[in-house]
């Protein structure tokens, strides 16, 4: 991991994992527990328990995630959303989160933000319903004075117009071969790439390697066991793919 001398990005405890997965047997995991873990500003707490409102909200009308982790969604979404943050070195980041669904990891890092002075996300959601979902989350939660932007993009990434992002994010959306052709149109030479992985981490990255020279870490989640979060530190296409075939972004 690696932080600035002056920059420190707000902390979560790395008990979490045994206490939560212990606790949460007997009873759910509550926002007063996922507040419990951050190092945060009460004005970021109250922004990012009204995003969990707003899920619910909007969830009794849409399928925006899926309905059996909403019980435990400060857990499943939140906490797990939040984690990834801890391995950015950089202030005041270009941030680009696809795929964003309900915007996981890309909203819960947005807010979060506001806590080291700033930076500007974009997220990219193909979905209409789930587009208007976040520019209302954008709109009622991020604020003006906070340092931050958020841009929200209703298109698929491989359409877009690539820019240079200081981090390239991605949560549950693909394997890692198609994650790594989709972002590295967005990558300069000091960017990383965060992707949370669950058990099948290892075949993705062998099935990955035919095509791509990838220099990373993998560090344990605080919210399961089995998955894994990924920081890809460099990332390029090989010349001679195993299988002959050239990637394509």
């Amino acid at each position: 991991m690696i932080l600035g001398r002056k920059w420190k990005p707000p902390q979560i405890r790395t008990e979490s994992l045994t206490e939560s997965t212990a606790g949460r047997a007997l009873k759910p995991y509550s926002f007063e527990d996922f507040s419990r873990e951050l190092n945060v500003s009460r004005e970021t707490l109250s922004a990012l328990k009204l995003y969990g409102d707003l899920l619910m909200e909007w969830q009794n009308k849409f399928n925006l995630v899926s309905a059996k982790t909403i019980p435990d969604m400060w857990h499943r979404h939140f906490l797990d959303s939040a984690q990834i943050l801890k391995y950015v070195g950089k202030k005041d980041p270009i941030w680009l989160d696809f795929g964003s669904g309900a915007g996981f990891p890309g909203l819960v890092v947005a807010i979060l933000l506001r806590e080291t002075g700033g930076g500007t996300v974009h997220v990219v959601e193909s979905t209409g319903k789930k587009a208007r979902f976040l520019q209302e989350v954008v709109d009622l939660t991020i604020g003006t004075g906070t340092g931050v932007e958020v841009h929200v993009h209703q298109e698929r990434v491989e359409k877009m117009s690539p820019f240079v992002a200081d981090v390239i994010s991605a949560r549950a959306c693909a394997s890692l071969d198609k994650l790594f052709g989709y972002g590295h149109r967005f990558s300069g030479p000091e960017s990383i790439f965060l992707f949370p992985k669950g058990q099948d981490v290892d075949q993705e990255l062998t099935a990955a390697a035919k095509y791509w020279n990838v220099d990373l870490d993998k560090y344990s989640s605080v919210t399961d066991p089995l998955a894994v979060i990924l920081r890809i530190n460099r990332l390029s296409r090989k010349d001679n793919p195993k299988d002959g075939k050239r990637v394509r972004s």
